[in-house]
């Protein structure tokens, strides 16, 4: 049933359980693999991110982990890191000196007129404030900003699975109704994505806000574009509760199916290879 996921975030981050909860989960719901991809240390202090002194210790428990459930549940070690700046980001040395199975890159951060660093992977109410706070209620400065931010991350490389591409889309449009139908709005997803394939990432097909929201990132109706595109797509859950670690994944799939997609990328033995859909997502369409 295609059960893996290889995004995930336990306590060593802002996740809500500790990683032996999330590999017992992981066994239980009959994963094949699972990886854990806490945020990456940033520079300065957050509530979300894990901290450098942790570091050893969080690749330490992955390590007994993976010995406990050898032969169950494959468990990887991986992170999820964001394109803070050129100097900080997944293709910086100290990320990339990191015994790892793979990286994720992601883009959260923004910055203002000022030069202070924003988030804006907010819930809706809050992204609305940011924007208004931060940039005068330019919510197209914003999403130009993201989608510069996300490229330069393309640039620079370092990871294996683009996260969460387009993210911003459904605070956009919460902000301002139609954004997202506007053409260039469409032209900067595609051509993001674009790239991203030519690159040869993993597109990542997050579920973690599907049964909250209904929307996958990058949504849904990018998926003909990526099977077009040749793309090899992940798919995802971003779980930081244990019983998450599934969400929306059938529907995510149904979905891939439906746009010509008849396989999906999964890390098996350490070795990334395309996974043919399982036959009962054809059933359910």
């Amino acid at each position: 049933m295609n059960q893996t996921n290889y995004h995930s975030h336990c306590t060593y981050c802002d996740g809500r359980a500790d990683m032996a909860t999330f590999a017992r989960w992981a066994r239980a719901k009959g994963f094949s693999a699972y990886g854990f991809s806490s945020h990456a240390p940033l520079p300065f202090p957050t509530a979300w991110t894990m901290e450098w002194d942790r570091m050893d210790d969080y690749l330490a428990e992955l390590n007994r982990l993976k010995r406990r459930y050898e032969g169950a549940v494959e468990l990887y070690a991986a992170l999820e890191i964001d394109y803070l700046n050129d100097e900080w980001n997944p293709a910086s040395e100290w990320f990339q000196a990191l015994s790892l199975d793979y990286r994720i890159g992601s883009v959260h951060l923004l910055y203002d007129a000022k030069g202070n660093v924003v988030d804006g992977d907010l819930p809706a109410p809050k992204f609305a404030k940011m924007v208004l706070q931060h940039f005068q209620g330019d919510i197209e400065a914003v999403v130009k900003q993201y989608f510069d931010r996300a490229n330069r991350m393309l640039q620079l490389g370092g990871f294996q699975i683009l996260g969460h591409a387009d993210k911003v889309h459904y605070n956009a449009e919460w902000y301002s109704p139609h954004i997202v139908e506007q053409q260039w709005y469409v032209d900067m997803v595609q051509a993001h994505l674009a790239e991203a394939v030519r690159q040869g990432y993993f597109i990542e097909i997050n579920t973690k806000a599907y049964d909250d929201l209904g929307v996958f990132y990058p949504d849904k109706h990018y998926f003909s574009f990526l099977h077009a595109l040749g793309a090899r797509v992940v798919v995802n859950s971003d779980a930081h509760y244990p019983d998450r670690i599934e969400s929306g994944r059938t529907s995510a799939l149904q979905a891939l199916s439906r746009a010509g997609f008849s396989h999906v990328a999964e890390l098996h033995n350490g070795k990334w290879s395309d996974v043919p859909i399982a036959p009962f997502v054809s059933v359910l369409l």
